[in-house]
């Protein structure tokens, strides 16, 4: 760690293991082999299941909120969900600066108290003596690469080892295994993680660049937990550097990249505003009726376009690292703003 707090673990390595993938793609099959390995090596290990770690109540919202308006625009999410995510990250910054304390009262509201206690018992130690290696394993979807940033962000500023592992599998094979367990998620939940998983891509994040791909539609095997214990000690023995503070270029970046998305999704919402307009002529919708769509879809897109700007300002912290991907953005944005203009032209159309 970067932190020079006695108390901390500055002087052991560190490393945080993003797992990654669809639901019952073998993320919590690979875990407790990776720990074994772990233990045999002398390391202290624990897995960080997000499933146990949030309470239920906030994937309930989650599944709510990503059916919302805003949360599909970009790849992070504005919600008491994110807020949760964060807090299992802070609980893992409060182990780092106090080894002997369990959790304090910033973050632990937040999560599983209980859960997390379990998750970090075989980690406590009397006093800061124990040098050996430290291993947090991140079990969740990690389905956008935000979510999987803001754990790079937390290594790079201790300066603590990080990689990931993608494990890859088909959306029949989820599903099919989903259904064999004593909990299974909604099948909805995995088609719907199909459209959104952004598997690591080190080619345009250079920040995912200590990832692998492990393909579990078959059982995993021994080889498969030595490729992942090798991309750890790799991670370990070259930890993260914090980089010099550069704010301002980063705001810079920042603003000049939601302008040009704002901009390109203005075109495109007057474009189909435009078609909307023209389809309604041809089918002979009346002038009262004419007037009042087309006020109701400019009204909506006035409304669209600033609340899509203030989202990219506020939550597009990881650009400092990775170039957006502005027409991926655009689009998820006119997606939402479609649905709207759908919605609107029934509404006037069927005469409600």
């Amino acid at each position: 760690m970067a932190a020079e707090d006695p108390g901390g673990v500055s002087r052991t390595p560190v490393c945080l293991c993003v797992l990654c993938g669809l639901p019952a793609a073998g993320k919590s099959t690979l875990a407790p082999g990776v720990l074994r390995t772990a233990a045999q090596r002398g390391w202290r290990a624990s897995v960080l299941p997000y499933d146990d770690l949030i309470p239920e109540h906030a994937f309930q919202n989650r599944v709510l909120e990503d059916n919302g308006k805003l949360q599909d625009m970009v790849n992070v999410e504005h919600t008491e969900w994110k807020s949760h995510r964060q807090a299992v990250l802070r609980c893992i910054e409060q182990f780092l600066e106090k080894p002997q304390v369990l959790t304090e009262k910033q973050g632990s509201c937040q999560i599983n108290r209980t859960a997390w206690e379990q998750c970090i018992k075989t980690l406590m130690q009397p006093d800061d003596s124990n040098q050996d290696p430290l291993l947090f394993v991140l079990d969740d979807n990690f389905y956008y690469p935000s979510m999987r940033y803001e754990v790079y962000q937390l290594a790079r500023k201790y300066s603590l080892g990080f990689c990931q592992v993608y494990l890859q599998c088909d959306e029949e094979s989820c599903i099919s295994r989903n259904q064999s367990r004593s909990k299974p998620v909604p099948t909805e939940v995995i088609v719907e993680m199909v459209q959104r998983l952004e598997p690591p891509n080190p080619q345009k994040n250079s920040w995912e660049k200590n990832s692998i791909l492990l393909n579990t539609k078959e059982n995993l095997s021994d080889n498969d937990i030595q490729k992942v214990m090798e991309l750890i000690s790799s991670a370990m023995c070259n930890p993260l550097s914090l980089v010099e503070d550069n704010t301002e270029q980063m705001e810079a970046d920042r603003l000049k990249c939601a302008t040009s998305v704002v901009h390109q999704a203005d075109q495109a919402c007057r474009r189909l505003i435009s078609d909307t307009m023209k389809t309604a002529r041809e089918n002979q919708v009346p002038p009262e009726k004419m007037k009042c769509l087309a006020a109701r879809l400019n009204e909506s897109k006035a409304a669209f376009l600033p609340n899509l700007r203030r989202q990219l300002l506020e939550d597009a912290a990881f650009l400092q690292d990775e170039e957006l991907d502005v027409e991926r953005v655009v689009k998820r944005a006119i997606d939402v703003f479609d649905r709207e203009r759908k919605e609107i032209l029934s509404f006037i159309t069927n005469g409600k």
